[in-house]
């Protein structure tokens, strides 16, 4: 899942990024509306984690825009007022989701979740596909009721895979959606992840892979 994060608090913005990263999200960061709305016309995120209070384009315009814009991101946003009629206004600009600071870590990445899940298709919190179980909430991942230990774009990677109930993933789309923008668009990273994630799965090798369109599970 890949995530904007748009804070202009330095400190507060690199802490949300450190701890979604360790969540296994890509994750980008912008610290000004206008900075967010040029990076939301670049790249396809599934959930903006936007604060209302931004310099140069306000959050309340920053959501207008996105809200009136084709994009299927959702938009999270952060306040420093949880004062009912702050959140009935904040949600009345088209907001999905609301939540005041300070706020507990784990209940941000929960409704990131739940909002991501909200971004595509439907799917269930748990993903099972081929014996392959994947937990998103617990990190964890099982293959025929064995525990597998994967790294945290491995477990990413996976999850985009799943996420596509079948259908196949290009290499592209693997890169956008589980490293940030700073990835190199040449490198081989996603077929190294991949080569790594097939040994820890074991055999018979689920993830196909479908010359020159991608990867999927079987």
């Amino acid at each position: 899942m890949r995530v904007l994060v748009a804070e202009d608090e330095p400190m507060m913005a690199a802490a949300i990024a450190d701890g979604l990263r360790d969540e296994a999200f890509a994750v980008d960061v912008v610290h000004d509306g206008a900075a967010a709305l040029e990076r939301l016309s670049i790249n396809d995120y599934d959930v903006l984690v936007l604060d209302r209070d931004l310099p140069k384009v306000h959050g309340d315009e920053v959501c207008r825009q996105v809200v009136a814009g084709e994009g299927v991101v959702r938009v999270l946003m952060l306040t420093a007022s949880g004062t009912v009629s702050e959140r009935v206004r904040g949600l009345s600009l088209g907001a999905d989701d609301y939540l005041p600071k300070p706020f507990e870590f784990d209940e941000l990445v929960a409704r990131i979740r739940a909002l991501g899940r909200r971004s595509r298709p439907a799917l269930p919190p748990v993903l099972q596909r081929a014996g392959i179980r994947l937990d998103p909430h617990h990190r964890e991942t099982y293959r025929d009721g064995r525990y597998v230990s994967l790294s945290r774009k491995e477990f990413a990677l996976l999850e985009e895979l799943l996420r596509a109930d079948g259908g196949t993933v290009s290499a592209e789309t693997l890169l956008e959606k589980v490293w940030d923008e700073n990835a190199d668009p040449f490198t081989t990273i996603v077929r190294v992840t991949l080569s790594s994630l097939r040994r820890k799965l074991g055999e018979p090798q689920l993830i196909e892979t479908v010359t020159g369109v991608g990867y999927r599970v079987r």
